[in-house]
């Protein structure tokens, strides 16, 4: 499965060639595995399930999916705070699971994060210059006067006056702790920044001005964006393509016009049916898709389609319950794992009985015009 995985993979993104690759995983898997605690046994959960995909040079590839889909372990395993059960993770052409504590050491000045909650990842104790400055002090960069001048660098880049920079983050808003934990990822000059979640605990006004300052800064700095977001407004505007994930596994990944347009698998239809529709002309043409509790709740992966038992077109079919659906690739940059491809739309109409063929080449399916005007815009 994870050859075939591969292969479907093996289209580059039209944004780069193979040599633009900066970062590859290839079959990652993930196993936290159980104990017995007070007596009762927990079981094993597989988080991540043979995922393969690649990022290249200056874009931004945003992982979606529900909460427990597995996208914040992929981005932990990438970052190597979690250590992978089995795969590879290559990053500029070389495997950075070996790595040695000098080379991971290294690695950190080139891969930064930002993470969901600014308020609990900057420290309450230090002032914003000093948590724009540990970074720097940490990796021995500069004397006190150069650090000086490049917190004043990095906080002018993100709007934030350095006459500012001797309080303390609880004297600041959401937002602008956000750009402080920008300014700090930045300090170091990387070339790829993981951001998990980055304006989750934002109000909306606040997070369309942090998408813009990242989407700006990608371009003034040339930087690569792997984007954690489970809402997919916020992947349709900041990344260049999207994986969508489901129960640990990569279900569709594809050019984000693309995907969002035509979108191919039944989660990802799903996903695209809870987005709300402000106009109630446009969402009275679409319908909402609610997916049944999924009542697995061992982790482990069934036989099957991972998707089968809340599937609305595949639950009741033979071969999603039998047969894995291998990451097939339907069209130059678009490929999907199911069966029956296309068959889930969001029209408000009934489902169709008619399986489509699964094979390589064109999809069998598309919106109509009236279908895609249920679409996000």
């Amino acid at each position: 499965m994870a050859e075939e995985n591969r292969r479907a993979l093996s289209e580059k993104n039209p944004s780069g060639s193979e040599e633009d690759q900066l970062l590859v995983v290839d079959d990652l898997t993930k196993i936290f595995y159980g104990n017995t605690h007070l007596g009762s046994p927990r079981p094993d959960v597989v988080a991540l399930d043979g995922v393969s995909f690649d990022v290249h040079r200056g874009e931004t590839l945003a992982l979606v999916g529900e909460s427990g889909s597995g996208k914040t372990t992929a981005a932990r395993c990438i970052l190597r705070l979690t250590q992978p059960t089995r795969g590879d993770i290559r990053y500029g052409g070389e495997s950075i699971l070996g790595f040695g504590p000098a080379a991971l050491f290294d690695l950190r000045r080139r891969v930064q994060v930002v993470f969901q909650d600014p308020f609990a990842s900057l420290d309450p104790r230090m002032t914003v210059a000093r948590i724009v400055a540990e970074p720097l002090v940490v990796h021995r960069i500069g004397n006190a006067s150069e650090r000086r001048d490049r917190v004043e660098e990095m906080l002018g880049l993100v709007g934030i006056p350095y006459d500012d920079a001797h309080r303390k983050p609880h004297a600041f808003s959401g937002g602008q702790r956000q750009r402080i934990a920008i300014a700090r990822a930045l300090a170091l000059s990387p070339e790829f920044v993981v951001l998990d979640e980055p304006v989750t605990a934002l109000d909306m006004s606040i997070q369309a001005q942090v998408l813009n300052l990242l989407r700006d800064l990608q371009n003034r700095l040339a930087l690569t964006y792997l984007l954690v977001v489970h809402d997919l407004a916020v992947a349709e505007f900041a990344a260049h393509r999207i994986a969508v994930m489901c129960r640990g596994k990569l279900v569709e990944l594809g050019r984000t016009a693309q995907l969002l347009q035509y979108p191919l698998h039944p989660y990802t239809v799903a996903l695209l049916s809870a987005v709300p529709v402000p106009d109630p002309a446009q969402a009275a043409k679409s319908r909402r898709i609610i997916l049944t509790v999924d009542q697995d709740v061992d982790g482990m992966p069934r036989r099957g389609c991972p998707f089968r038992a809340r599937c609305p077109i595949g639950r009741d079919r033979t071969v999603c319950e039998t047969t894995e659906p291998p990451l097939a690739d339907y069209e130059t940059g678009h490929s999907v794992a199911c069966h029956f491809p296309g068959e889930l739309s969001l029209q408000a109409t009934e489902v169709s009985a008619t399986p489509l063929p699964v094979a390589s080449g064109a999809p069998a399916w598309r919106y109509t015009e009236n279908e895609s005007q249920g679409l996000p815009r």
